[in-house]
């Protein structure tokens, strides 16, 4: 994905749906319509008068705060890209300098959930370097998982290292797909995070959208369609969950989280 056209390095909004679907020992599906932001995380730092419609570090119906990401810093201490450029380095990864777009939820109506989000970062021709996944849980703790290397349309893989849901076990890998289309990616985007345990694929799970400037009408237009977007997200995975309990689906304790809240991926082939 490049920026390198006038004008595109502006907050976008996606409209799409999520996906899950669990493979055994009892099938499960779930399809959820949602909205999603992807945010040129330099640019506004640099220039935040271009967050336009969205409330940028301050209360509004549609918000970012820099404190829902990373290790919690705020924005006077350099927030979340700050903390992006601190991971990056530890890693190695010294030439994503470009553009950092975060694809993510927003703040909607002051609350704030957000299972996933995932930081593209590019080098400063604009090619992509690396992407970070970044993971949360409903016990308020935090993973990321350090993609390398990664193209739209391979799969990478990273052994899972965090405990997301009781009824799936600490153990086996992730494959990560990522796609977009349209001029500077800025179309469309599709991603595709596959869980398989030591049987084989076991979750299957995605999102997926139409990508546009944030306006003041598409705001309008998602508060209006999705005014509890982020509470919903919760009360799904609960009301999921339930689900899954009366399906008679295992049931796995919590383990104690790892010292080190970061992992490595390693590429795989090409996807069909």
């Amino acid at each position: 994905m490049r920026t390198g056209a006038e004008g595109s390095a502006v907050p976008h909004i996606g409209f799409g749906h999520v996906w899950h679907t669990r493979l055994r020992p009892r099938q499960h599906r779930l399809v959820v319509p949602t909205f999603f932001l992807l945010l040129p995380m330099r640019t506004l730092r640099a220039h935040p008068e271009t967050a336009g419609a969205l409330a940028w570090n301050r209360p509004g119906a549609l918000a970012f705060r820099d404190a829902d990401h990373g290790d919690g810093r705020s924005a006077q201490q350099g927030g979340a890209l700050a903390w992006l450029d601190e991971l990056l380095r530890s890693e190695g990864i010294a030439d994503a300098q470009g553009e950092a777009w975060l694809h993510c939820y927003p703040r909607v109506l002051g609350y704030s959930f957000k299972p996933v989000s995932f930081w593209y970062c590019q080098r400063a021709d604009g090619s992509l370097r690396a992407i970070v996944a970044e993971v949360n849980n409903t016990f308020g703790e935090r993973h990321a998982y350090v993609l390398d290397q990664p193209s739209y349309g391979r799969s990478l893989q990273a052994g899972k290292a965090f405990h997301v849901s009781p009824f799936c076990a600490v153990e086996g890998e992730y494959h990560f797909t990522f796609r977009r289309d349209g001029a500077d990616g800025l179309q469309s985007t599709r991603v595709r995070i596959d869980y398989h345990d030591r049987q084989g694929p076991l979750l299957l799970t995605g999102i997926t959208g139409q990508l546009q400037p944030l306006t003041a009408a598409s705001r309008q237009r998602a508060l209006w369609r999705y005014p509890l977007l982020t509470l919903g997200v919760v009360m799904r995975i609960h009301w999921h969950g339930l689900l899954l309990w009366l399906k008679h689906v295992p049931v796995h304790s919590k383990p104690r989280p790892q010292q080190r809240p970061v992992s490595r991926s390693r590429p795989q082939g090409l996807q069909p």
